[in-house]
């Protein structure tokens, strides 16, 4: 074995040792928290199948002042938020609706006009992951 493959091969084995030595003295695990697993949106609909074409994945975070009302608008895609701040109350033509805080999530109807209210004393800051189409818009205003 030439010096150089020697030398590399030691310099793996004390970096193993290492990992090794300093993985013992740790006392923090990894955690992994499912926030949701859900079939079904907020309202009890169930979720449809996917659309044909190229998928997308897009995550938007949103900013909405307290007291600010969104536009009615509705998904055609699957969507499911994290409320990161404020309070949050949402709303179908149809009257369903729900009321969410920090920490909460929530699996957005599909299809459903529907729109979004800060009622907190702060700001409502959520970030929205989006399974869509490319090229294809996520969310689509009233007239």
């Amino acid at each position: 074995m030439n010096s150089t493959v020697f030398a590399l091969s030691a310099l793996w084995v004390l970096s193993l040792t290492n990992i090794s030595t300093a993985q013992a003295h740790s006392t923090e695990q990894i955690k992994v928290e499912t926030l949701t697993k859900q079939q079904h949106s907020w309202n009890g609909a169930v979720l449809p199948a996917y659309p044909k074409g190229q998928p997308e994945v897009r995550i938007m975070r949103f900013t909405i002042p307290s007291g600010q009302t969104l536009p009615v608008h509705k998904h055609p895609y699957i969507n499911a938020g994290l409320l990161l701040k404020g309070e949050l109350q949402v709303e179908t033509q149809s009257g369903e609706t729900i009321h969410i805080k920090a920490g909460d999530t929530l699996v957005e109807v599909v299809d459903t006009w529907h729109w979004g209210k800060s009622v907190g004393k702060e700001a409502a800051q959520i970030v929205v992951f989006y399974a869509g189409v490319k090229d294809q818009p996520v969310t689509l205003k009233q007239d």
